[in-house]
């Protein structure tokens, strides 16, 4: 195919600006899918996407349009999957920035247009939603060009839901995306292509979504995956229409699929480079190995269902990379999975993907995040669960990731967010104020404490108008402490949570007061303590559940009563001081003291 007469581009938007509805037009307008298969949102292939109005997986599509062959690759917009979306956007020349002329710019606008220019894509502005009622056309026309530095004649306005402005929009890709450009390597025709995503069959294995950059891929070609070092056989190549077709090959500047036949998870990841066994030509740069940013446990409820949880884990991860996890126990609730997910929206799509798709019932405790901890004695280790945390005196240093967060709000909601943001520890970058009031922060902040319900408290305070982005930091000495709950004097390291030292006190009253509250009463007086840097700080008591020994009596002296009242106060003692007083804590309390709230 000829390089000039092909234009890759994406749609890059804030959640629900209108970018799988506009994705729908271009689709209808371009005869891509028949009239009768059309539907809505017809790129989100997963039920959960469809209900949730977000994209979770990548879909590329080619369209023909004036002689010319469009590809788009459709990316999801959330943060959790910002490297994923850097390599697709590397696959490309140009993007739509799309923002919706009821809302205005969003703060996930401006972290995915800065990674559209850190690509060098060729940005082209496009207003949404222009039939709605609320719509402020020619004002978030004027914000959008301010934003990329360019003139207001050259935003595009459209609407997804009636088609207006489709076909002007079609013009300009064709304009102003540049063909794909010629690769530096001179090797003949030996091909090397971009791995952006995948997916998996258990017929066919792996089939890798690329961008071809040099060279022909054709079926029975032997090629390599280069950070990988797995050879195998192309099985079929092919396109996107938007199914999977197969083609005859895939050249320079094309965008399709090779299938595999792979069946091994952890092998093929997003950014890794394909080329030739023995090839001359180097791998293309960017690669990286996602790393997990929050850890949470996962359990089934039924120990029966543990080998089915491993193998959906393992199904899962052949066509999601950056899922890891390994397996743990627990006294309570037995065995189970630790997992390592991009984020919380990244955890609750992987856990709700389990219950649906695999019909697995799960029990999923409150996400943390992995710390940096360097011991007296100079080691230097990765922990991700308290319970692994070194004791207080063995702890030279502890590191945390931080998050520098950008907030867009309206301004009577600024007191209450500055307020939050001192709650959470953050520090105050730069503010700047939009021509409708509106107000953008630049903040930097523990993630810890963004992981701590600060998205759903700033929605609150803003009555859903906020809107917030974050992209990750390097790590930072951070003053935190380790906080363990002991039960009768024996911790209980499930319990145990990293947590800041300026907050220690309050967490531990609280997580004391709760297990108080769901605790049954035991044979024996029973402490519950919680304790940090080898000192209790916070303590109930929990009353001894008093069996009526003397009910049976009747009439008598009273001493009879107290001799064997005497006799169980003494048998409660030697329960306790021969070990055998142990509290036997109930599952279902064990499930409320350490279950995430999603």
């Amino acid at each position: 195919m000829n390089q000039q007469q092909i234009r890759n581009f994406s749609i890059i938007a804030h959640v629900d600006h209108g970018k799988s509805t506009l994705a729908d037009r271009l689709l209808e307008r371009t005869g891509a899918i028949p009239e009768r298969l059309m539907r809505d949102q017809v790129l989100d292939r997963m039920d959960l996407e469809r209900e949730r109005g977000i994209t979770i997986k990548m879909q590329p599509v080619r369209m023909q349009y004036g002689g010319y062959t469009l590809n788009l690759i459709d990316t999801p917009g959330h943060i959790d999957f910002s490297y994923e979306v850097s390599r697709a956007l590397h696959a490309v020349e140009g993007v739509l920035l799309l923002v919706d002329s009821t809302q205005g710019i969003q703060a996930q606008t401006l972290t995915t247009l800065a990674m559209a220019e850190a690509q060098g894509c060729v940005i082209i502005p496009v207003v949404s939603k222009i039939d709605a009622p609320a719509a402020r056309v020619d004002e978030v026309a004027g914000e959008l060009a301010n934003l990329i530095h360019a003139d207001k004649s050259e935003v595009i306005a459209v609407s997804g839901k009636t088609g207006a402005g489709v076909d002007e929009l079609l013009d300009a890709i064709v304009k102003r995306v540049p063909p794909p450009h010629d690769s530096a390597a001179k090797a003949g025709d030996e091909p090397r292509g971009l791995v952006f995503d995948f997916s998996y069959s258990k017929h066919r294995g792996v089939a890798v979504y690329l961008r071809v950059f040099d060279g022909t891929f054709k079926k029975g070609q032997p090629l390599i995956f280069s950070a990988a070092g797995k050879e195998f056989i192309a099985l079929e190549t092919g396109i996107f229409t938007p199914g999977e077709t197969p083609a005859d090959s895939l050249g320079a500047g094309e965008i399709g699929y090779i299938v595999t036949g792979i069946k091994e998870p952890g092998i093929v990841a997003v950014g890794d480079t394909i080329g030739m066994v023995k090839g001359s030509l180097q791998p293309l740069p960017g690669y990286e190995r996602p790393r997990p940013v929050v850890w949470a446990s996962v359990y089934p409820e039924s120990q029966d269902d543990l080998p089915l949880l491993r193998q959906s884990l393992e199904r899962l991860r052949l066509s999601d990379s950056s899922l890891s996890f390994e397996e743990e126990s627990s006294g309570v609730l037995g065995r189970g999975f630790r997992c390592g997910f991009l984020g919380l929206l990244h955890l609750e799509i992987v856990t709700e993907r389990l219950r649906r798709e695999f019909h697995l019932t799960l029990i999923v405790t409150i996400p943390t995040i992995s710390y940096v901890v360097t011991t007296t004695k100079g080691v230097r280790e990765i922990v991700y669960t308290p319970a692994k945390f070194p004791e207080h005196g063995d702890i030279a240093l502890i590191e945390e990731p931080w998050a520098k967060v950008i907030i867009i709000t309206p301004p009577e909601s600024l007191s209450s967010l500055i307020q939050l943001l001192y709650e959470h520890e953050a520090e105050t970058l730069g503010t700047e104020t939009y021509h409708d009031g509106r107000i953008e922060m630049t903040v930097e902040m523990p993630l810890r404490e963004l992981m701590r319900g600060f998205f759903d408290t700033l929605k609150n305070i803003s009555s859903g108008y906020a809107s917030l982005s974050y992209e990750l930091l390097p790590e930072r000495a951070a003053d935190v402490v380790r906080l363990d709950i002991l039960v009768a004097e024996e911790p209980v390291p499930a319990f145990a949570r990293v947590v800041a030292r300026r907050r220690v006190q309050e967490e531990a009253e609280k997580m004391v007061e709760k297990l108080h509250g769901t605790l049954p009463k035991q044979l024996f007086t029973t402490k519950i303590q919680a304790r940090t840097g080898g000192r209790i700080i916070a303590s109930k008591t929990l009353s001894a559940m008093r069996k009526d020994v003397t009910g049976y009596l009747y009439g008598g002296d009273v001493s009879r009563k107290n001799k064997l009242l005497d006799k169980q106060k003494r048998g409660k003692k030697k329960m306790l001081e021969r070990g055998t007083g142990k509290v036997t804590i109930p599952e279902e309390v064990f499930m409320k003291m350490v279950q995430s709230d999603q």
